[in-house]
């Protein structure tokens, strides 16, 4: 699974949210535009989860809430581009850093 992982608890339950690495593309896209860039590496969308986490977190407790009508089987709950665009939450790009991508990785035209 490649994305950003949560862990919480709800009373002693433990519970586990995913927003999968597309998914956090298509969110920053979203906000900065500018679609069909270079995909999020590991340390960027990590520090966009500490970033917004307090939106991160109301986006999966209004997920997990609805439970048992999504049909889950045990307390995990993954966010799709549908769950951030339904919440309105929006992200804070303010200390997003891209790298420009080495010559190696640019598109011969």
């Amino acid at each position: 699974m490649d994305g950003l992982r949560l862990s919480a608890r709800d009373g002693a339950e433990p519970v586990e949210a995913f927003i999968g690495r597309k998914v956090m593309d298509i969110w920053v896209a979203s906000v900065a535009h500018r679609v069909g860039k270079q995909s999020l590496f590991r340390g960027q969308y990590n520090a966009l989860g500490k970033l917004n986490l307090a939106s991160i977190e109301r986006i999966v407790s209004a997920k997990y809430q609805l439970g048992v009508t999504l049909n889950r089987q045990h307390p995990f709950v993954e966010v799709l581009v549908s769950d951030i665009e339904e919440s309105g939450e929006a992200l804070d790009l303010s200390e997003l850093v891209r790298e420009p991508l080495p010559p190696a990785f640019h598109r011969l035209a």
